[in-house]
């Protein structure tokens, strides 16, 4: 759980952008640190990056500790998960974790990888509401995990669908307002 932490506690668009000179993350837009806040910058390309490496962390951590130590991967994905929403370098305020979800998800079971991206992808291209499409995403994780019969990571992946929509209470009040930004809005 504590290489999975590790890993999913490093916070990359906070280094992107103050690395190429976007600023700090933390002071524009939500102030939060995923990759729709550095779309906020206006740098796309940073913004691609920080999702790939957000995914790319939350996959490594489950990929590695599996190998390191066999019958782990459950507790690396939740460390991955959680260093990510509350990262020990940022004062335990991280993203909202629905990058990192899908990394790790689709390192438990590519298929419900593959579920969560149509799911996510569909959602933002048709809706373009980026929390509204993250939220979906992690409620069809364990949803699908019970379709496909993975009953023992059901449980975990309930939990961290939980958090994912804890940490987007403040966007599920917008969406019941009519008021959360759509992507590429004026707003966004």
């Amino acid at each position: 759980m504590l290489i999975g932490y590790l890993l999913g506690s490093i916070p990359f668009g906070v280094i992107l952008t103050r690395m190429f000179g976007a600023g700090d993350l933390r002071a524009i837009g939500s102030g939060n640190i995923g990759a729709t806040n550095v779309l906020r910058t206006g740098r796309k390309g940073l913004a691609a990056a920080t999702l790939l490496l957000d995914m790319a962390k939350g996959f490594a951590a489950v990929t590695i500790v599996e190998r390191m130590f066999p019958g782990n991967a459950a507790l690396a994905a939740a460390g991955a998960f959680f260093g990510h929403c509350y990262p020990v370098w940022l004062a335990f305020r991280g993203g909202k974790g629905v990058a990192t979800l899908m990394g790790v998800v689709l390192a438990l079971h590519w298929e419900l990888g593959l579920v969560y991206a149509v799911v996510w992808l569909g959602l933002l291209a048709v809706l373009r509401v980026s929390s509204l499409a993250g939220m979906a995403a992690a409620i069809a994780a364990p949803v699908a995990a019970a379709a496909f019969g993975w009953f023992d990571i059901v449980p975990l992946l309930i939990a961290l669908t939980l958090v994912v929509l804890w940490k987007h209470r403040a966007n599920i009040a917008r969406l019941v307002e009519g008021t959360e930004p759509r992507v590429g809005s004026q707003r966004e």
